[in-house]
C-alpha cells in the first residue's frame, strides 16, 4: 500500500495541529494511550491529556464535564468499549445533553481480528444512528480522515468518528475536499453500484477493477458521512443503476446497507439491493482481516462473485 497511514496517527496529527492553531482540545483516554497512538501529543503538550484508567463510563462523563467547562473534549479508545461499556453515558451525557465532545471509535469493525467478538465493533454505526444530536462519520483514507477530523473539531456539538485499525492508503487526490453530508462517487458505472463505508471502500474499488476486466461496469459509491447524509444525492446516484450491492465491516442491520435500503425504499427506487456485511444474528469470525472478510464475503473477491451472479440474473 503506497502512502498507507494508520488513521489513529492521522487523528493524533490533527489534534496536535488543532492545539497549535489555538483550539482548546483535551483528549481523554481510558488507559488507551497505546491504542490511540497518542504519545506524540503527550510529548508535545505535557499535562493536556486526561487518562481515567480502564473506566470507559468515567472517560465519557469526564469528557462531557470538560466540554461543559468550555473545552473541546475528544475521547480516544477502542470502539467496542466506547460504544458498549459507555453506552448510557454516550446517550445521556453526550447526545441528549448535546455536549461538545468528539468520540473516536478506534480499531472499529473486526480490526482486532483473533481477539474475536469481545473486541469487534460491528454494531457501532447502528447504535449511534439510534441516538440523536450526534453527527457520524466513517473515513476511508488518511486524507479524508484528516479533513473529517478538522471539520469535527471546528463543529459545535457531538461527533462520532469510526476509525479502522489498519494502515490505509490514499484514495483521493490532493485536491479532494470533504463536505459534510456529501456522497463520494469514486467510479462511474452502468451495470451495478457498489456502495461502501470506511475501509471496505477499498474492497469495492478493487472489485470494480476486476469486474471491468470481466466486462461488467461497476460504479463505486462511498458514504463517509452517515449523519448528515445527502440522501437526495444518494438516491439520484443509485437510481441510475439496475442493481446495488452494499458492503461494510459491520452488521448488515443499521449500517450503510440499512441506509441504502431506506433511501431506495423511501425514494421509490426499484433496484434490487444485496447487503453484504456480518449477517443478521451473527458475529464476525475470529481471524485476521483477510480471512474474516473472505469468510463473510465482504472482500473484493466476494463482491466480484456476487456482482457477476446478479448481473447474470441469477
Amino acid at each position: 500500500m503506497s502512502n498507507a497511514q494508520h488513521l489513529a496517527t492521522v487523528m493524533v496529527e490533527a489534534l496536535i495541529a488543532a492545539v497549535e492553531r489555538g483550539l482548546d482540545v483535551v483528549p481523554v483516554v481510558a488507559d488507551s494511550t497505546s491504542t490511540a497512538k497518542i504519545a506524540p501529543f503527550i510529548n508535545t503538550f505535557p499535562g493536556r491529556l486526561v487518562n481515567v484508567g480502564i473506566a470507559e463510563q468515567a472517560m465519557v462523563g469526564t469528557a462531557a464535564g470538560l466540554a461543559i467547562g468550555g473545552k473541546i473534549a475528544v475521547t480516544c479508545n477502542a470502539a467496542p468499549f466506547l460504544i458498549s461499556r459507555a453506552n448510557e453515558q454516550v446517550k445521556v451525557d453526550i447526545c441528549y445533553n448535546n455536549t461538545n465532545v468528539k468520540l473516536f471509535g478506534l480499531n472499529s469493525g473486526a480490526s482486532y481480528g483473533p481477539l474475536a467478538s469481545t473486541h469487534h465493533s460491528i454494531d457501532d454505526i447502528a447504535i449511534m444512528r439510534g441516538f440523536g444530536n450526534i453527527q457520524i462519520f466513517a473515513p476511508s483514507c488518511p486524507l479524508e480522515c484528516r479533513q473529517i477530523i478538522d471539520y469535527a473539531l471546528d463543529h459545535q456539538g457531538p461527533v462520532y468518528i469510526r476509525l479502522d485499525g489498519k494502515a490505509l492508503p490514499q484514495l483521493h487526490d490532493d485536491d479532494y475536499r470533504f463536505v459534510p453530508g456529501a456522497i463520494d462517487q469514486l467510479r462511474e458505472g452502468n451495470d451495478i453500484a457498489l456502495v461502501a463505508m470506511g475501509s471496505t471502500v477499498y474492497e469495492a474499488v478493487d472489485a470494480a477493477a476486476v469486474l471491468a476486466e470481466k466486462g461488467v461496469s461497476a460504479g463505486v459509491i462511498a458514504i463517509p458521512s452517515i449523519r448528515p447524509c445527502d440522501t437526495r444525492q444518494l438516491r439520484q446516484l443509485l437510481q441510475a443503476y439496475p442493481a446495488v450491492i452494499s458492503v461494510e465491516e459491520h452488521n448488515v442491520n443499521g449500517g450503510v446497507g440499512s441506509l441504502v435500503a431506506e433511501v431506495l425504499a423511501e425514494g421509490g427506487v426499484a433496484a434490487p439491493l444485496l447487503r453484504l456485511g456480518i449477517n443478521d444474528g451473527e458475529y464476525a469470525i475470529a481471524g485476521d482481516r483477510a480471512a474474516t472478510r473472505a469468510h463473510h464475503g465482504i472482500d473484493a473477491a466476494g463482491l466480484v462473485r456476487h456482482a457477476l451472479r446478479i448481473c447474470k440474473g441469477e
